[in-house]
């Protein structure tokens, strides 16, 4: 009977672990995605803003030749 409880106790120990380990790597990894997202959102705001900066300067360019 003791080493049924043993096994037992060591069983859910090694659960224990096992689930902390994933709790952690699942934190990481949303980390990471969120890291992931911030730079793509900025990289498109980047993009947006240089084709609102093209506009401007064609139609300043637009406005020196009339």
């Amino acid at each position: 009977m003791r080493n049924v409880e043993q096994v037992s106790s060591v069983k859910n120990e090694l659960l224990d672990i096992f689930m902390s380990m994933e709790v952690a790597e699942h934190k990481q990894r949303q980390k990471s995605a969120a890291v992931r997202y911030l730079r793509a959102r900025r990289g498109i705001e980047l993009h947006n803003e240089f084709k609102q900066l093209e506009r401007d300067i064609a139609g300043f360019d637009d406005e020196l030749m009339q």
